[in-house]
């Protein structure tokens, strides 16, 4: 069976210290308490500015082995540029997050939410990705929930991004080489916590996308309070798929 990945999207949160970070661990620390529990994190942060290559090669020299980033891609290809004439920004931006090397996961392209259905646009971004590279795509308008559109991602191995979004349903499918799933919060967007129920149908949905062969990717988004590191990590227990502490000393932190 194919591997999870179960986190968060980010983890710099000041609010977390108390209900996940202990009181007295430096915030530089952070980092190395939140990869010796969880398996991978979603960095949102370039999706607003794009880091210079050495944050990339430090992410890398911290993550432990089997540790995996997902990258938001730049708001400057998918809200400004809305995918069309990207070919040099793309290559800017990927040529960085390759120094991630083998802690690179999935490259999340996260389309605005008032944006309709183009599969032309889409099919002539979709030839401009390299093949090396695993690529997931987020539409927030719900034309593009088509089957057009998921075989049109599944053709070229790109991912279709699942959204637990209060107001907004997406399909619950796999295309191209792997799953990618993003909860946002059970009844309004960024609270809340998920109940055991909710989490467990989550946990069947994931090892029916595993089963497939697919590896899945699942990140909570629902920050408030520190439930989003709370049900990641009760997630990856139901799937038995616990992270040991993989740094030196991690597990007395």
């Amino acid at each position: 069976m194919a591997d999870s990945y179960v986190g968060t999207s980010g983890w710099m949160y000041r609010h977390w210290r108390g209900p996940f970070y202990p009181c007295d661990l430096p915030q530089a620390q952070w980092f190395r308490y939140y990869s010796a529990r969880l398996s991978t994190v979603e960095v949102n942060n370039t999706f607003y500015r794009l880091p210079k290559s050495e944050t990339f090669a430090a992410w890398r020299q911290e993550a432990p082995p089997g540790f995996r980033y997902a990258v938001k891609a730049s708001r400057y290809i998918t809200h400004l540029k809305k995918l069309l004439d990207a070919g040099e920004p793309l290559e800017r931006f990927l040529s960085r997050a390759r120094e991630l090397a083998g802690a690179l996961g999935p490259i999340l392209y996260q389309l605005p939410p008032h944006w309709h259905e183009d599969l032309g646009r889409l099919a002539a971004f979709l030839e401009l990705l390299p093949g090396d590279l695993w690529h997931v795509f987020e539409f927030r308008h719900p034309s593009w929930y088509t089957p057009e559109t998921l075989a049109l991602l599944d053709e070229h191995g790109a991912g279709f991004c699942v959204q637990d979004l209060p107001g907004l349903e997406t399909p619950v499918c796999a295309t191209g080489k792997l799953a990618y799933v993003r909860l946002h919060g059970p009844t309004r967007p960024y609270v809340g916590s998920y109940s055991d129920e909710e989490l467990r149908a989550w946990a069947q949905r994931i090892e029916a996308f595993l089963s497939s062969g697919r590896p899945a990717y699942i990140y909570f988004n629902n920050d408030a309070q520190g439930y989003a590191v709370r049900n990641a990590l009760r997630l990856q227990e139901m799937l038995g798929r616990e992270v040991k502490a993989k740094v030196a000393g991690a597990a007395s932190l």
